[in-house]
């Protein structure tokens, strides 16, 4: 084994020792092990972006429940009005609600009278 040794400094030994051995496997082991890593991240960010775009397709959904839940949420004396068609006035009497199109037609009406 004498003639496998080399003096230091004269150069690399003609074959690895088995610390370099173990110290390249385990480099191979560490680098299929990234990409190993890599390959699953790019999975797990392409799921992502599926469910948040899946999450996305269901926002005009959202909208249309918290409309139907602040309806639902109001008391009930303002439900009826609205669906009376008459709100308390500041009086307390009740007084019917007019659309725009009613209100303009009211006051064309007054004019032509005059």
């Amino acid at each position: 084994m004498a003639w496998l040794q080399q003096t230091p400094g004269s150069g690399r030994r003609a074959s690895p020792t088995v610390f370099e051995q173990q110290r390249e496997e385990l480099v191979r082991e560490i680098a299929v092990g990234m990409e190993q890593v890599l390959q699953n991240i790019n999975r797990l960010n392409r799921n992502l972006e599926s469910v948040i775009a899946v999450g996305n397709e269901f926002g005009s959904v959202e909208a249309l429940w918290s409309q139907f839940e602040n309806f639902m949420g109001r008391p009930e004396d303002e439900v009826e009005e609205t669906a009376t068609g008459k709100r308390k006035v500041s009086g307390g009497s009740d007084a019917p609600i007019k659309s725009e199109a009613q209100h303009e037609n009211d006051e064309g009406n007054s004019t032509a009278m005059q």
